[in-house]
């Protein structure tokens, strides 16, 4: 059954990326929610169920971390997998992202490859062999 996703970030294009990698990478996604902030990403979690998310550390309005707060104040929301996709590189801002229940980070610029083996266990892909991917820049949690 396809998983419907939220992308968080205040790039379109990274957002059109991030939706364009998931349907090359043959992901089973169903519909994909986009906000450009927390606030705007909080409204769409009201109004949408969600498997995961990928979202952007550094926002205007509301940035991840505080979205991931809020989120992690809320019962319903709590438990929704993330995904930081970030330019941020700061260990001590990833670790605190980590606390707030991240599953994984990617840094941004990201190769598709990259966002895609992040985000298979989240949508129910089994790994083959194949496509085993051991990028530096991938950091699972």
């Amino acid at each position: 059954m396809p998983s419907n996703v939220l992308i968080v970030d205040d790039s379109a294009t990274i957002r059109q990326m991030v939706k364009r990698t998931m349907q090359i990478a043959g992901l089973d996604v169903g519909e994909v929610y986009e906000a450009s902030n927390g606030i705007e990403a909080l409204a769409q979690l009201n109004d949408h169920t969600v498997a995961c998310m990928v979202v952007d550390i550094n926002m205007p309005t509301m940035n991840g971390i505080q979205l991931l707060t809020r989120m992690k104040e809320n019962a319903r929301l709590r438990d929704i997998p993330i995904v930081i996709a970030s330019t941020e590189g700061s260990r001590k801002r990833i670790a605190q992202m980590e606390d707030f229940g991240a599953f994984g980070y990617v840094r941004k610029p990201f190769q598709p490859e990259q966002l895609r083996d992040v985000l298979k266990p989240l949508l129910g892909v089994v790994d083959d062999a194949g496509s085993e991917n051991a990028n530096a820049e991938l950091d699972l949690f």
